[in-house]
């Protein structure tokens, strides 16, 4: 089972070649792909400031579920287990609630975050791979 990180959610969406063979045979060869409530808001943001469009547009945020994704939503567990990772303490937020996640959820994290695959988790995959 998989949680994607923002930009990976949006590379699946968009078909983008910048998704690596290894992510995607990841991806469709899993029993479930979540994509997270955390992703939903970094779009939403992104999407008020102009800088993004929204994926499916009038069908946004659903379009992810269509697509026979799994919403993962952001929990008390979630945010305690950001505390593992303590070198990450002024990294980008919205990437340290989706490694909280995956690690408190036992999920593989694909992400093109270049700190979080960095670090070399065990459960954190390349984007680009």
């Amino acid at each position: 089972m998989i949680v994607l990180d923002t930009n990976a959610l949006l590379w699946v969406h968009w078909d983008s070649p910048r998704l690596g063979p290894i992510a995607r045979d990841e991806i469709s060869g899993a029993e479930t792909v979540y994509y997270s409530s955390v992703s939903v808001l970094e779009i939403v943001i992104k999407n008020m400031l102009g800088k993004l469009e929204l994926p499916g547009s009038e069908k946004f945020p659903g379009v992810f579920t269509e697509a026979g994704m799994t919403e993962l939503v952001l929990s008390a567990e979630h945010a305690d287990a950001m505390r593992a990772d303590t070198s990450l303490v002024h990294h980008d937020p919205f990437d340290r609630m989706l490694l909280g996640q995956a690690r408190a959820e036992g999920l593989t994290l694909i992400t093109s975050d270049g700190t979080l695959n960095d670090l070399r988790l065990d459960f954190v995959l390349n984007a680009r791979a």
